[in-house]
């Protein structure tokens, strides 16, 4: 009886150590490295002003029509979709 008991437990013991263990190494591994470098990336993109000063160059009968339509609006959002797919394709078990 007690042979049943010492393999059931080590069953349950190398179950918790081969998968949980390391999964939740691996998965926080990649959520620390994750968090980490878009601390250093956030800094590096363009902001909201720089977009605003690059659209105040243009012509005001231009202007007008870009400003009706939202596009400095529509381009950041953009950005950010485009910044935001690239880094889920960085990370290796979403992407």
């Amino acid at each position: 009886m007690f042979g049943i008991v010492l393999s059931a437990l080590f069953s349950a013991l190398a179950f918790l150590l081969r998968s949980v263990l390391v999964k939740f190494a691996a998965f926080f591994a990649l959520f620390f490295i994750t968090t980490e470098f878009m601390q250093l990336v956030i800094p590096m993109l363009p902001g909201a002003t720089s977009l605003t000063s690059a659209f105040s160059l243009q012509a005001p009968g231009i202007w007008f029509f870009l400003d009706m339509f939202k596009v400095n609006f529509g381009v950041s959002a953009c950005l950010s979709a485009y910044v935001t797919r690239f880094i889920i394709r960085r990370i290796p078990v979403i992407g």
